[in-house]
């Protein structure tokens, strides 16, 4: 049982480990559709977090709302990780998705 614990944490810390090596340029925070936020909540959290203008942040949770998900800021890792990171301790489902380069 012990073992099983300490690999589960050996691949959590690879995992945290990946998340702080990948700061690629072109960056996607990403939120996804759930049950429990209200739109008020959301278009809050999108205001003072992202800096998105009411109408801006109104709009992203109905494309939210009917669509399951939505982009709603694009960077780099290190100026969207403290915005997903706050969005995910307002219990909002945020990630960041690194944006393929193109060739």
């Amino acid at each position: 049982m012990v073992d099983f614990i300490k690999m589960s944490l050996d691949e959590l810390e690879e995992v945290l480990v990946a998340e702080e090596v990948s700061t690629g340029e072109n960056a996607q925070l990403l939120v996804y559709n759930d049950d429990f936020n209200t739109f008020d909540w959301v278009i809050q959290s999108f205001m003072e977090i992202c800096s998105h203008s009411f109408e801006q942040s109104e709009q992203l949770s109905l494309l939210i709302h009917y669509k399951g998900k939505a982009i709603v800021k694009t960077g780099n890792f290190k100026t969207l990780k403290p915005m997903k990171d706050a969005l995910v301790d307002r219990g909002l489902s945020a990630v960041i998705e690194n944006v393929p380069q193109k060739k």
